[in-house]
C-alpha cells in the first residue's frame, strides 16, 4: 500500500448501542460529504451478533480496493475497525478502541436499549461473547504477523474516558499513530477539534 495514497473508500463502524445516528459518525460523514463528494461513504447499522456484523462488513467491502480504502470506528467499533483493517490490510482510525470487549460486555448479556433509539430493543446473547473472544484471537494473531504502523493506523485515545481503561487502549494501539488527549471523554465529545488529524491521515497530503 502506498502510505501517501488518499482514501476513496471510507467505512465508519459504530460501536455497542450505538447507531450510524452517532455524533462522530455523523461529523465524520459530513465533512466527507463537504471535502470528498468522490469518496464512496458507508456507516451501516450493525447487528448485536459479532460474527454477523463482520460477515456483512467483509461482504459489504469485498470489491473495494485495499490499497485505497480505510475503515474507522469508535469503541466496539473501533475493536471491529482493527480486526477489519487486519484482515483487509487497509488503513484505520480507531476512537477509543475496545480492547477487551468479551470481558467487559459479559455484563451487558441480555436486552439493552440503543443510545440513539431508545424506543428500540436488541439481545446481547451469551454465545456473542464467544465471537468477540474468537475476534480478539484473530486480532493477536494478526498483530503479530502485520504490526501497526503510522502510515497504517491512527488513533485517538482519551485519558479522561469513563469507560475503557486508556492504558489498555493505549497498548492495543501500539506502533500506530496516537493522539492521546488528557482528558475528554467515552464519547470524545470534542472531537469537533480532533477531526482534523483523522482526515489528514485519511488523505494525506503529497
Amino acid at each position: 500500500m502506498n502510505p501517501t495514497s488518499a482514501t476513496t473508500h471510507l467505512l465508519y463502524l459504530h460501536g455497542f448501542r450505538s447507531s450510524p445516528l452517532s455524533m462522530k459518525a455523523q461529523q465524520v460523514g459530513a465533512r466527507v460529504q463537504e471535502r470528498h463528494p468522490d469518496v464512496v461513504w458507508w456507516c451501516p447499522a450493525l447487528p448485536a451478533s459479532p460474527a454477523q456484523a463482520m460477515a456483512m462488513v467483509v461482504e459489504g467491502v469485498r470489491a473495494w480496493p485495499r490499497a485505497t480504502m480505510a475503515v474507522a470506528g469508535s469503541s466496539l467499533g473501533g475493536f471491529y475497525a482493527r480486526w477489519l483493517a487486519l484482515q483487509a490490510d487497509c488503513r484505520a482510525v480507531l476512537l477509543n478502541p475496545a480492547v477487551h470487549p468479551a470481558r467487559d460486555l459479559k455484563a451487558y448479556v441480555g436486552e439493552q436499549t440503543v443510545w440513539h433509539a431508545p424506543q428500540e430493543r436488541i439481545f446481547f446473547q451469551p454465545t456473542y461473547v464467544d465471537e468477540l473472544r474468537e475476534l480478539e484471537s484473530d486480532i493477536a494473531r494478526q498483530a503479530a504477523l502485520r504490526p501497526a504502523t503510522p502510515q497504517r493506523q491512527f488513533a485517538i485515545v482519551a485519558q479522561g474516558d469513563e469507560v475503557l481503561d486508556w492504558r489498555e487502549m493505549q497498548a492495543f494501539c501500539a506502533g500506530g499513530g496516537l493522539r492521546l488527549l488528557p482528558g475528554s471523554d467515552h464519547a470524545i465529545s470534542d472531537f469537533d477539534q480532533h477531526i482534523d488529524a483523522v482526515f489528514d491521515f485519511l488523505f494525506p497530503a503529497g
